[in-house]
């Protein structure tokens, strides 16, 4: 007899994608607020954490094409959010800064996280979505590792 077909509910990979579907339209409401998209806030939250950085390296760190990121940088510096500049000693290397405008969006935008974890409502303690957040993280990394 022949291997079924494994049936969609059985794939960890869409149960993670249908969960990040899930993500984006449960923050949608909080982000509109703060005139931003998903991808947007992570890479402001990425900001947030370090400031000053090359495409390049915020690139890796949220996991984006640079042919990706440079479109969603140039509508958060047209926002005026952000700068974009040529790094004075390497002129290939673009640099990110936030502006004032992106500093003080931090303050309006720290209660996104909690106000996710409201709507999980399922009685998560919050030391257990760290270690999902953290067992998500290394299956990825692995996954990143093993893919090259």
């Amino acid at each position: 007899m022949a291997d079924l077909p494994p049936r969609l509910s059985d794939l960890l990979c869409f149960a993670i994608y249908s969960a990040n579907g899930a993500f984006n339209r449960a923050y949608k409401p909080i982000l509109d607020g703060l005139g931003l998209t998903y991808p947007q806030y992570v890479v402001m939250v990425a900001l947030w954490e370090k400031d000053d950085v090359t495409v390049g390296s915020l690139g890796e760190r949220v996991f984006l094409e640079s042919n990706t990121l440079t479109p969603l940088l140039k509508r958060l510096e047209a926002a005026g959010l952000l700068e974009r500049a040529r790094d004075p000693k390497d002129e290939r290397q673009v640099r990110i800064r936030l502006t004032d405008a992106g500093r003080a969006l931090q303050a309006r935008a720290a209660d996104a996280p909690r106000r996710i974890a409201e709507t999980l409502d399922c009685g998560e303690a919050e030391e257990r979505i760290r270690a999902l957040a953290a067992e998500i993280a290394r299956l990825r990394d692995v996954l990143e590792k093993n893919a090259a």
